[in-house]
């Protein structure tokens, strides 16, 4: 008998399965975004009194702030079903009909990455949102009939982390529409400590500030990070994660007392050393630094926007003096800001 090849999961699966782990079940489990959490137990507690279905929500804000967490909290809260998809694996519209015609009455239907949604599944789920029916193509042709399929009333669920590119019709159709902000200091340490105690490892108060402080306000990093320190304590320490363990398992990850990696750092030299400090554009920045500049606009840069490194002009982007300070640059003086001969 042949022997079973065994495949070993990816480090992104293995990141993935260790972040479900963690994630909290109920309302009051899930730490920070306290006046997000206030609207939606409004809405949770009014949908299970009324027993019809909640109004359907949009979360939006950067990644790795809990909106697929919130999602699967909702359905618990409501004890309903979850049903779960995102906008690129709807390739046509008969992906979307066929877990339409499937939903349960009151169910939660969570799609993630809803602003890469294709038109023509966009418009089908127009309907759904708002009539509560699917529309289906019979046949081809002259002879093709369109008929109307009643669906039970559910809740639809959209994340997205620009909201921008979701279109006005279906943007509207979200009754509660919720923003999840970046976390302060503190509450990323109750999530270090509150993932630390589910993984049984030993965090003392200083070392799980120093991990929070270094997460960039996200607690998907939070998690990553006490990952990272958690097995350098265990090959190096005494398995107890320390202020000293914490500080020195992070330095060896390149992550600064800021939570900078290295790909930051790359993106600030560019635009501070490379070109003065600015103003230079998004794809000059992206092309330097061998990055998409989705990428470099959706996961970089609002962080350094917030932490006051980076400033975006219409002319480009731009260091500030913030960022010379932090990292020790001096800054040269362009043509406009050196005294004239006579000044």
């Amino acid at each position: 008998m042949p022997d079973r090849k065994v495949v070993s999961p990816s480090p992104q699966e293995e990141d993935a399965q260790f972040e479900i782990g963690l994630r909290p079940r109920r309302l009051n489990d899930f730490t920070g975004q306290t006046k997000q959490k206030e609207n939606l137990s409004i809405a949770i507690a009014a949908a299970r009194q009324r027993g019809e279905a909640m109004d359907h929500v949009l979360l939006y804000g950067p990644p790795g702030l809990g909106k697929t967490t919130l999602a699967s909290i909702i359905a618990e809260e409501l004890e309903v079903n979850f049903e779960q998809t995102s906008g690129p694996v709807l390739q046509k519209k008969l992906d979307l009909t066929g877990i339409l015609s499937n939903i349960r009455a009151r169910q939660v239907f969570f799609i993630d990455e809803i602003h890469r949604l294709l038109p023509d599944v966009e418009e089908m789920l127009y309907s759904a949102v708002e009539d509560f029916r699917v529309d289906i193509v019979v046949g081809a042709g002259p002879g093709a009939r369109t008929h109307s399929l009643p669906i039970p009333r559910f809740t639809a669920i959209g994340a997205t982390t620009r909201q921008g590119l979701l279109s006005a019709p279906l943007r509207g159709r979200f009754g509660l529409v919720i923003r999840l902000n970046h976390y302060n200091v503190e509450e990323l340490k109750q999530i270090v400590q509150r993932s630390a105690r589910l993984l049984q490892v030993q965090v003392d108060d200083p070392g799980a500030d120093e991990i929070a402080r270094r997460s960039r306000g996200t607690p998907r990093i939070a998690n990553r990070l006490l990952r990272r320190v958690r097995d350098y304590a265990q090959v190096r320490a005494n398995g107890r994660v320390t202020r000293d363990i914490a500080q020195t398992a992070l330095d060896l990850l390149e992550v600064d007392q800021y939570g900078l990696d290295e790909i930051d750092r790359k993106i600030m030299m560019t635009v501070l050393e490379k070109y003065g400090g600015g103003p230079v554009g998004l794809n000059t920045v992206a092309a330097s630094i061998g990055e998409e500049p989705s990428t470099v606009e959706e996961v970089y840069e609002p962080y350094l926007i917030q932490l006051g490194f980076l400033d975006r002009t219409p002319r480009g982007r731009v260091g500030t003096e913030r960022a010379f300070d932090y990292f020790k640059i001096l800054k040269r003086l362009k043509a406009a800001d050196q005294p004239g001969l006579f000044g």
